[in-house]
């Protein structure tokens, strides 16, 4: 037998008839499968080197549709979580300092991930045939094994106890 206790208590402070909900989950959904689909497909076919004229050209158009669609994410997700339930342990000083703090090591590591992987190293240069000239071991990636994942994690963590 299974004690679902847990989870029903959980979803006590969930709303998942919610519109804001439901929109942000497709978009934090969407945004990985639309990046790799993409760069697959390009890796396999090189069509979007062809179309922008060169693999930088395409590279730099993809992380730049990437961005903007993380804008969204982050957009509906700010407004899904303004729409939920508030824990009434989490309104309080403390936990919206310990979320600052979660957001800012998180902000440290994508920034800094960024700025060791360049542009086309973040956003998916080597399904274009961009590559590095060696492994990136330098801070975070001496730390973290994914810092841009671990990093973007810990913004949303935080975010959301802010």
């Amino acid at each position: 037998q299974v004690d679902v206790t847990a989870m029903a208590r959980l979803f006590g402070y969930v709303d998942v008839t919610d519109s804001g909900f439901i929109v942000a989950v497709l978009s934090i959904a969407f945004n990985p499968l639309f990046w790799n689909v993409v760069a697959r497909w390009e890796h396999k076919t090189r069509a979007l080197s062809r179309v922008f004229g060169s693999p930088h050209a395409a590279c730099y158009c993809l992380g730049a549709v990437i961005l903007m669609l993380n804008c969204v994410r982050s957009h509906c997700f700010t407004e899904a979580m303004k729409s939920q339930p508030k824990l009434e342990g989490l309104d309080c000083h403390w936990a919206y300092y310990s979320g600052f703090a979660i957001l800012a090591v998180g902000t440290l590591f994508v920034i800094s991930s960024f700025l060791a992987l360049g542009f086309t190293g973040t956003f998916l240069g080597d399904y274009f045939g961009i590559l590095m000239e060696a492994k990136v071991t330098s801070f975070p990636f001496s730390v973290l094994d994914n810092p841009m994942y671990w990093g973007s994690t810990a913004v949303y963590l935080g975010w959301s106890l802010m």
